[in-house]
This record gives structure tokens, C-alpha cells and sequence, in this order.
């Protein structure tokens, strides 16, 4: 596993020196959905900082079972409104903000926890139906309700675009929410910080780096194919 991850913080650093960025401004979200804790554990003590996780129930095992190790734990997966209570203590970003029925639970649990949760905006830049988030022309009213909340910090915006085996088809999709994002940031909002972008796989993240992602979320390359 050492050397897979060697290689794509390679590759993560090679792409952001070539987009004339700070290697530092791209991290590494590692996607430990389906993989077991002493794998996660292998992965931490290879050098990843920030884990990426789908479903409540597993993330809340894991979590329990590693939480002495030195990491961020990121939910990156869909989110029901009636899972915000669990989310909350867990985790200290949440990538998939899609709704404002689920931005206001957030915010409800996370005074219960005396806490301000970092979000993000799950935005549907393919406006495909099978996959969760706003339209982009939805953003900035979720972005502006989100941001009135005392207890949510809105960081900045996140998508998953359409599959193509192709990056450069893929490109376009970067592209816009890194335009959404600098039409919010325009705005200036108060109480938000439109700094992050979550945008970019295994298969595309050097074309994400490139429009200008700071996390990008990578499974398969670090874990290997998920039985």
C-alpha cells in the first residue's frame, strides 16, 4: 500500500506544480467505504491524514475502533436528513450538503453538540437524476440559507460529475463548479469561505487538480478494487 500511495501523492504534486499551484493546496481524501479497520490502519500508518467515508452505520464502527489515530474524517456520501444526529459527532467535513431540509438538521444537531460543522455544497453539475445535489443555478440561495446558520460553516462546494473513461470529458464539469465557486466567492457572503472544491477520483483527479480542486477523493487507486 506504501507504494500506491507514494504514487499518487506523486501524481497529486506533479499535477498541481504543472497548474502552477501549491502542491500543499490539494489533499488527499482517502475513500475507506467497504475497507476493513486494520486496512485503514495500514493506510494511516503510510503517511494519509484524511479519510473518506459513505455510510453512517460502517463510518461509526470504524471511527469508534481507530479513534486513537491521528486523522479527519470526512463524509463524502449521501446523507439523509434523519442521519444529521449521527453525522455530526463524527465528522469534521461533510462533503454532501444537497438539500436545505438537510442543512437545517445539520445546523439543529450541531447546536445540540455545541458544535460548527464544516460543510460543503453537494452541487449536480451533470444535472444527472440519479445522483444527488443541487442544480447550479440552485447553489447560491442553498450557499446564502446555509450561510445564515450559527451552526454550520459553509467551506466551499463539491460534485461528482458524470462518468466518462475519457478525463478530458470530464474537464467541463470541474470547470463549471470552479466557476460557481468564483461567482459565489463574488458575492461576498458574509460567514462564508468559498476555499474548498471536492472534485476529482481515481480515474480524473489530475484533470480536477488542473480546475482547481483542493481535495480530492481516491479509493480504489490506494485500496485496490472493492469486493
Amino acid at each position: 500500500m506504501r507504494n500506491r500511495i507514494n504514487a499518487i501523492t506523486k501524481r497529486i504534486h506533479e499535477a498541481a506544480t504543472a497548474a502552477g499551484r501549491d502542491t500543499s493546496s490539494v489533499r488527499l481524501v482517502a475513500v475507506s467505504k467497504t475497507m476493513p479497520a486494520e486496512r485503514v490502519q495500514e493506510a494511516v500508518a503510510n503517511g494519509i491524514t484524511i479519510l473518506g467515508e459513505n455510510y453512517i452505520q460502517e463510518a461509526r464502527n470504524k471511527i469508534e475502533i481507530l479513534r486513537d489515530l491521528p486523522v479527519s474524517w470526512h463524509f463524502i456520501g449521501h446523507l439523509q436528513s434523519n442521519k444529521a444526529k449521527y453525522a455530526i459527532p463524527l465528522f469534521d467535513l461533510i462533503h454532501s450538503v444537497d438539500s436545505l431540509k438537510l442543512a437545517r438538521e445539520l445546523d439543529k444537531q450541531a447546536r445540540k453538540h455545541d458544535k460548527v460543522q464544516d460543510v460543503l455544497i453537494q452541487v449536480n453539475t451533470g444535472k444527472e437524476a440519479s445522483k444527488s445535489g443541487v442544480y447550479e443555478e440552485e447553489a447560491l440561495a442553498l450557499v446564502r440559507e446555509a450561510g445564515q446558520m450559527d451552526n454550520l460553516a459553509v467551506k466551499g462546494l463539491m460534485t461528482l460529475p458524470p462518468f466518462f473513461n475519457a478525463p478530458e470529458k470530464v474537464r467541463p464539469f470541474f470547470q463549471s463548479l470552479r466557476e460557481l465557486r468564483d461567482k459565489i466567492r463574488a458575492e461576498s457572503l458574509p460567514g462564508i469561505s468559498m476555499d474548498e472544491l471536492s472534485m476529482g477520483m481515481t480515474g480524473d483527479f489530475e484533470a480536477a487538480i488542473q480546475e482547481g480542486a483542493t481535495f480530492v477523493r481516491i479509493g480504489t487507486a490506494i485500496f485496490g478494487e472493492r469486493s
